[in-house]
């Protein structure tokens, strides 16, 4: 089997940070969404940005979506993405090697 390089997990992590930053944005731009978001999360406006600057909050952001699959969909849909995009990013974040 093949190990990933660092520099590979890097990047996966980049572009799973990446995604993570474009589904905050998706939710941020309706405020129902975000609201939702805040409240599942126990975050607050007041906040969010320092949880931003914990490593586990981007994952935690494409694990919200992933849970809810109609908005997983929406989102996918407006980032051109297909959902199992968000999955192996989110899988990536988290550690785990894509696809298990």
């Amino acid at each position: 089997m093949r190990r990933a390089s660092k520099a590979g997990l890097s990047t996966d992590r980049a572009a799973g940070e990446s995604l993570a930053v474009s589904a905050l944005a998706f939710l941020a731009a309706d405020g129902d969404r975000l609201e939702r978001f805040l409240a599942v999360t126990g975050l607050g406006p007041q906040n969010l940005r320092g949880a931003a600057a914990d490593p586990g909050f981007y994952g935690s952001v494409l694990g919200y979506l992933v849970a809810d699959e109609p908005l997983l969909l929406e989102f996918a849909a407006q980032a051109g993405r297909r959902p199992e995009e968000v999955v192996r990013a989110l899988e990536r974040l988290e550690g785990r090697p894509a696809g298990f």
